[in-house]
């Protein structure tokens, strides 16, 4: 994210970033190293992932989205995150895999929420994400098979999760009313399939926590 990014948003005549009106509605997916259901979606950060570190890989599907008058609707999002600790605690390091069907304002766009740069709903990542570590395009793709999410970022990701079965097949298992910063319900997950290769990291998260959540994130109040 560069003062260039910043500037280019400005001469679409959208504004400073953080003074755009911003929302997206969709779908998002997180496939992490947790051994059992993510601690932090209850403890919203205060509690230890499983393995006393986060990393993760996810996936945002855009079915209405726009930026000002920028609009967003039917672009994915790919990401990596890694934190070394407690959530809450900050020092994320990020990278960020941008539809590439995007336009250059778009793309311009979706850097300045994703940064926290556009304020509301991803504000703190501004407080979180101490290193961003890239952004790039990437051809991402977000499929829905029955109850499977389908993810593949490039050669970078590929991802296939499903929801954890509960005693009523028909139903998802969620967790329901929480203040998580996703979303208030978050759908209990796994993946069949997580793999990640990207900025040196080689990820495999076959079998391990995974989220499925709806998400009405907007800015920048």
């Amino acid at each position: 994210m560069s003062d260039t990014t910043t500037k280019d948003i400005a001469e679409t005549g959208q504004g400073a970033p953080g003074t755009v009106p911003w929302a997206i509605k969709g779908e998002l997916v997180l496939n992490c190293n947790c051994t059992v259901f993510c601690p932090c979606v209850i403890s919203l950060g205060q509690h230890p992932p499983t393995e006393g570190h986060c990393q993760t890989w996810g996936g945002v599907r855009i079915d209405e989205g726009h930026y000002g008058d920028i609009d967003l609707s039917g672009l994915n999002i790919g990401l990596m995150i890694e934190i070394p600790g407690m959530m809450g605690r900050g020092n994320w390091k990020v990278a960020l895999f941008i539809d590439d069907r995007a336009s250059d304002e778009a793309y311009d766009a979706l850097l300045n929420i994703f940064s926290g740069k556009a304020k509301g709903t991803t504000g703190l990542f501004k407080v979180l994400v101490g290193e961003i570590l890239g952004a790039e395009r990437q051809p991402v793709t977000y499929e829905t098979d029955g109850k499977a999410r389908h993810i593949t970022v490039g050669r970078k990701i590929e991802g296939v999760v499903h929801p954890v079965a509960g005693k009523d097949a028909d139903s998802d298992l969620v967790v329901t009313n929480t203040q998580y910063w996703m979303g208030p319900d978050i759908t209990v997950a796994t993946a069949s399939k997580g793999k990640l290769r990207a900025y040196g990291r080689v990820w495999d998260f076959d079998g391990r926590s995974a989220e499925i959540c709806q998400i009405d994130w907007h800015g920048p109040r």
